[in-house]
């Protein structure tokens, strides 16, 4: 989108500078959304008086000399003994502009700003901590902001989501928007996830996407169902669903012969062995929705897909008219069927993917934050119930996980808004990590 000249006058009346006119843009249209530099500031604002939370940034430089900076927000109780260690990854994909927002009410919520939910955090936060990276692209998304509505990859045009190496694969999933990049980690912004994920050892996993519903567990990459916890992952999808999807939920899978490379859901559950790992995506356009969930109606009872069973994979070919309808980021059809669907998405307007990823009233704004943050809620509790009873299968990390060379993050003061660290390259080894996968069958 062009930055037309009433906009820039504007701008320059209002004293922002030729930096914010992108989020001038977007709030123009959607005022209730922040920009980029609005929500580390409210990020930063949070610590100043929520004494459970603190705010941590990593750099890095890309190949274009550009600094990614990635904010961390850790939360946990100043009088608690958490045994569930949290870590949710918000904004992988630039376009999906609610996961961010989303990532910053749940911060409010968990310091108690959202009254009709405090208690169930205070309760919650006596046994759970959190950590999570609120915007997880944040160049990108500004670009967005600027009226980029259909812009998914980084600022190298990398699928940050198809950077781990977890099955990676050097050609492109589904085409551009799916370009995995020159190697593993390769991305300033997965280089920060990781590591800020193998230092945390959470003991439950959450990346947060949109474009529909759907509630997600290992496998992405594979037509196999992860075996390991796959009892007490279902059974938490399928509680958290009743209340606050009525949505496809379950194993994200493929069809044979098709893969779903390189995610962040698969990683941390193979390579560091975490026991609950998760991927949901929260919205669609919600004229959308009531079709969506009367047709997983009908085919979750026809199927008796809430029974646990070898095959319910969500890429099995009774889903298959479904998410052809309903395309996700996490069940992969044929190459060809999602070649298709990756075409018709790079033919749509940008006003066309605001409306999909995107809510664009103010009542669906509020309902979609309050809504998953009771979801958060619910989710690490029911995770803490499994952890309690020991009733969960434990899987040490990769050797080679618990030796990488940490860049210390750097705590933010009230004087600091940012600090920029420039990383070493991973080496070879820390980025071709050897898959770990005994007792699974694959």
């Amino acid at each position: 989108m062009k930055v037309s000249l009433s906009a820039l006058l504007c701008s320059f009346l209002l004293g922002v500078s030729k930096a914010d006119i992108n989020s001038v843009l977007l709030q123009g249209q959607y005022p209730f959304y922040h920009s980029t530099e609005q929500i580390h500031q409210e990020l930063h604002a949070l610590a100043e008086n929520c004494p459970a939370l603190t705010v941590t940034s990593q750099s890095r430089t890309n190949n274009k000399g550009e600094t990614v900076s990635i904010d961390a927000v850790t939360v946990r109780s100043t009088d608690a003994t958490p045994i569930n260690k949290v870590f949710i990854l918000y904004g992988e994909h630039a376009r999906e502009l609610i996961s961010p927002e989303s990532g910053l009410h749940f911060a409010k919520v968990l310091c108690g700003k959202v009254p009709a939910l405090a208690d169930w955090a205070k309760k919650t936060l006596a046994h759970s901590e959190f950590q999570m990276v609120v915007n997880g692209n944040p160049l990108s998304r500004k670009k967005v902001e600027g009226g980029e509505f259909c812009l998914r990859v980084n600022e190298q045009g990398t699928d940050l989501n198809r950077n781990w190496d977890e099955h990676w694969q050097a050609q492109d999933s589904l085409g551009a928007d799916t370009a995995p990049g020159a190697t593993p980690f390769s991305e300033p912004e997965t280089q920060i996830f990781k590591e800020l994920v193998v230092k945390y050892k959470p003991t439950m996993f959450l990346t947060v996407h949109s474009g529909t519903y759907g509630m997600y567990m290992p496998w992405a990459y594979s037509i196999t169902e992860a075996n390991r916890n796959k009892k007490q992952m279902h059974a938490i999808l399928s509680e958290v669903d009743k209340s606050y999807c009525n949505c496809p939920f379950g194993a994200a899978g493929k069809e044979v012969g098709y893969e779903c490379p390189g995610t962040c859901v698969d990683w941390v559950y193979d390579k560091l062995g975490v026991p609950f790992s998760f991927a949901w995506e929260i919205y669609t356009d919600n004229s959308r929705k009531e079709e969506l969930y009367q047709e997983w109606k009908e085919l979750s009872q026809a199927n008796s897909f809430l029974a646990v069973k070898s095959e319910a994979h969500l890429a099995s070919s009774k889903y298959h008219k479904l998410f052809s309808q309903f395309p996700s980021s996490f069940v992969q059809l044929s190459a060809a069927t999602q070649q298709k669907h990756d075409s018709s998405d790079s033919d749509m307007s940008s006003q066309e993917c605001m409306f999909q990823f995107n809510p664009t009233t103010q009542q669906a704004f509020d309902d979609t934050l309050f809504n998953w943050s009771q979801a958060y809620l619910k989710t690490a509790d029911l995770v803490t119930e499994y952890l309690k009873k020991g009733d969960y299968e434990k899987l040490e990390p990769a050797a080679v996980l618990t030796s990488v060379d940490y860049v210390e993050p750097v705590l933010l003061s009230a004087s600091t808004h940012h600090s920029s660290i420039r990383a070493t390259d991973l080496t070879k080894q820390q980025q071709q990590l050897p898959r770990l996968t005994p007792s699974l069958k694959l």
